[in-house]
């Protein structure tokens, strides 16, 4: 699971986020990215019009809920994932410490990128 800063940072940071999926599927490894999740669940990609990072503008364009999202993220950590990779940043994002606390208590491994 690849967890970091996403609200208040450009296009939510979606670019870091690619970039660290590709990183790490050239290692061999299966990678659930949540950016590349939100689009598909939206069909688009909800980063491209949204310079600010604003999680208002993409509810009100794109219909995103951040309970849903998150909640779907929680779940893949709870049932699947091995390993959570933090980006840079993450320890200034609520979601990435959250997604980080879980996987400590579920005993996974936590990887600094």
């Amino acid at each position: 699971y690849l967890a970091g800063p996403m609200r208040g940072i450009p296009h939510f940071n979606f670019p870091a986020f690619r970039q660290a999926a590709l990183y790490l599927r050239g290692q061999g490894h299966y990678v659930f990215n949540p950016a590349e999740r939100d689009n598909e669940r939206h069909g688009t990609d909800i980063s491209a019009d949204n310079p600010t990072g604003s999680e208002d503008h993409a509810a009100q364009t794109h219909g995103f809920n951040l309970r849903e999202a998150l909640a779907e993220d929680m779940d893949f950590i709870c049932r699947h994932a091995e390993a959570v990779a933090l980006l840079p940043g993450w320890e200034f994002s609520k979601g990435a410490l959250a997604e980080r606390a879980t996987a400590q208590a579920l005993g996974l491994e936590v990887i600094l990128l």
